[in-house]
Parts: C-alpha cells; sequence; structure tokens
C-alpha cells in the first residue's frame, strides 16, 4: 500500500527527506479527540504541548475543513460524492492505517484509513530547516495531502500501487514523481477555489505556499542533506517542478488539468 507524502526525516540523519516514508519501531495509540475530523494521537510520554504545536493543530483543523469546502463542491459539480478525511495530529509517534509512524515521517496520508497524518512539530522544523515560513506553508502541506486522499477517491492512487510491483525502483520513482506533482497541483486547486469561496488569502500568502512548495523538492533537500543530488532517487519532484504544478493548479482551478502521468514535460 502506498503511504503519500511521507514527511522529514530525523535531523540527527542530516536531515532525510521531505515526504519521504520513515521506517519507525515505536507506536502509540491514537485517541479520539471529541471532533468527528480530528482526532488527537495520545502522547508517549506526559509531555504538555507547546503553545506554537496548539496554534498548529488548532489551524490545521481550520484548513482540512476549507478543504472539505473545495472539494464537496468540486465532486458535487462532477456529479460525485466527496468522502471527508479525517485528520491525525501527533506528537512522536502514531499507529495509522498504513502501520507505524514517527516524526521522521512527518505529514502524510494513509489510503488504509483514509486519514492525514499531522506531526505536530513539523512546521517547526520546516521553518528551522527549510525556511518555509508562515501560516500558508502549512496550509499547503495540509492541502497536499488532502490532495492524495482526492487521488484515492479517484482510483488513481490505486493504480499507482499496482504498478509498484511490476516496476524497478527507478521506474516507481519516476512515477511516484508524477503522483506527488499531481497532488501538489491539486493544493493549488484547492487554494485558487478557497480564494474565490472564502476569500482565505493573505497579502504575502500565495508566496508562503510557493516557497513550502519549492523547500520540499527534492533536489534542494538532498543538497542540504547531502550535498549532491541523485536524480533517480527523486520521488517528489524538484523544486521547479513542485512549484509549477502548484501554481498552474491555483492559476486555473481546472482538475482536469493535472493530468500529471501523460504530461510530456513535468
Amino acid at each position: 500500500m502506498v503511504i503519500a507524502g511521507g514527511g522529514i526525516g530525523t535531523i540527527i540523519l542530516a536531515l532525510l527527506v521531505f515526504f519521504l516514508g520513515g521506517n519507525p519501531e515505536d507506536v502509540m495509540k491514537v485517541l479520539e479527540s471529541g471532533s468527528s475530523r480530528v482526532e488527537q494521537a495520545a502522547p508517549s510520554t506526559q509531555q504538555q504541548l507547546s503553545k506554537e504545536e496548539k496554534e498548529a493543530g488548532e489551524f490545521a483543523a481550520v484548513i482540512l475543513a476549507d478543504t472539505e469546502d473545495v472539494w464537496n463542491k468540486i465532486f458535487r459539480e462532477s456529479g460525485a460524492e466527496y468522502r471527508e478525511p479525517k485528520l491525525v495530529l501527533f506528537t512522536e509517534f502514531t499507529r495509522s492505517g498504513c502501520g507505524a509512524a514517527s516524526s521522521s515521517t512527518g505529514p502524510f496520508y494513509c489510503p488504509g484509513d483514509e486519514k492525514v497524518y499531522i506531526d505536530l512539530s513539523f512546521m517547526q522544523e520546516l521553518q528551522r530547516r527549510l525556511n518555509a515560513t508562515g501560516d500558508f506553508a502549512e496550509a499547503y502541506i495540509i492541502a497536499h495531502e488532502v490532495g492524495h486522499h482526492v487521488q484515492k477517491l479517484l482510483g488513481i492512487m490505486e493504480k499507482v500501487d499496482q504498478a509498484r510491483s511490476e516496476l524497478s525502483r527507478e521506474d516507481f520513482n519516476r512515477l511516484s514523481v508524477r503522483m506527488e506533482l499531481q497532488a501538489d497541483f491539486f493544493a493549488g486547486v484547492w487554494a485558487h477555489h478557497a480564494q474565490r469561496m472564502n476569500n482565505i488569502l493573505e497579502k504575502g500568502d500565495i508566496e508562503e505556499g510557493m516557497n513550502a512548495a519549492s523547500a520540499v523538492g527534492d533536489d534542494r533537500i538532498q543538497r542540504q542533506s547531502q550535498g549532491y543530488t541523485v536524480p533517480d532517487s527523486f520521488t517528489h519532484g524538484t523544486s521547479e517542478q513542485r512549484l509549477r504544478w502548484f501554481m498552474k493548479g491555483f492559476k486555473t482551478g481546472d482538475i482536469s488539468q493535472g493530468d500529471t502521468f501523460s504530461a510530456q514535460q513535468l
């Protein structure tokens, strides 16, 4: 099963690639927080959430609700029904329908339980290590993961998962890049419609989203973590590609223009 959009690597291990799946050994039980849409994973220790983590969690819930407004509308207009994902907020470790996850996994979408998992410390690392600052940078991350949920509902993720056993690692990496760039495009589509529906954007927001998309490009992260790039190992796309597809979604708002799998040039 594809775990989409796995995230920030442990800083101790030289900043492993953002948005890639980790391999944690420890787990923790996920508890319902009382909201039908948002779950709070119980901490493995008794530490209190910081003010920044609480604010990040509250903001994430607001953005999730906003994505629901947009995708419900888009699906309804196409004669389909949008099945809303849940948001799980965690620190340190959690268990998902796709297995164990930790802070080394970062934000990800699990198609097994249709939940978006957000590590509350993620944005602090994003800002500190890659200088992707601002609320809209976090909004972009969440919208990207919700984009993977849209891919599942459209049957795209299942096809990608089926192709895994038929392709070499390098070929599957290239397919994964196309899937991730489409999720970036869907994030841009969300921003386009959210602005029209709810006027969510403030001055500088799109620049923050563009910076976040650029910050998590495979090329930029590999240069920062190891000093050089290995294109065959890219799984999410370069900074330029991620930025370009996000902006295409934002400018057009047209879901039909996001077929990254058929695009001749990414």
